[in-house]
């Protein structure tokens, strides 16, 4: 089930740390971005399995932060076995480990996925000191039409939004696990 997402400003709130680790969540946000962009999700000769909105969106957050005096970075991850690596929910324990060992290196964490990937990695990071934060909110679950052109790109044209609320999470804040 895609959830169709929107980016909160954690800028101020993450910009009171030292460090910050970026964890993508590499479906819906991406594909969020790219219908609400009008932007193709894959460009798959071009970027790859980047999605050219997604990657502007993390790169502003990134040097919004540096410029705050921050060090960032993005946690890649493995890319394979796909598509269980692309999506937090579906991470492997070698997925997990990676992300533990890299984030402790961190204060805080910015989750940028839905609800349920905020909470996959507030349990894969639960022995650590680092504050998560969940940068993006859920609007609702989408419906979009595939359109595909040549070479290999791929867009999404959003048909329906069927509203969701989490009412226990608060966007723009550090989220409680």
């Amino acid at each position: 089930m895609p959830i169709y997402l929107k980016d909160v400003d954690v800028i101020p709130e993450v910009a009171k740390y030292q460090s910050a680790l970026f964890v993508l969540c590499r479906f819906c946000p991406a594909a969020s971005l790219a219908m609400r962009n009008d932007t193709p999700y894959i460009e798959f000769f071009r970027r790859f399995l980047d999605t050219e909105s997604y990657e502007h969106l993390i790169g502003e957050m990134q040097s919004r932060l540096e410029k705050e005096g921050l060090k960032t970075d993005v946690f890649r991850g493995n890319l394979f076995p796909m598509p269980l690596n692309y999506i937090i929910c579906f991470w492997n324990s070698g997925q997990r480990d990676k992300l533990l060992k890299q984030a402790q290196q961190y204060e805080a964490v910015v989750v940028m996925g839905c609800e349920a990937a905020y909470q996959s990695v507030c349990n894969i990071l639960k022995s650590t000191d680092c504050k998560i934060f969940l940068g993006m909110e859920t609007e609702g679950v989408f419906d979009a039409k595939p359109k595909f052109r040549l070479p290999l790109n791929i867009s999404l044209e959003l048909t329906n939004v069927k509203p969701v609320r989490y009412p226990d999470m608060q966007s723009g804040n550090e989220a409680s696990p």
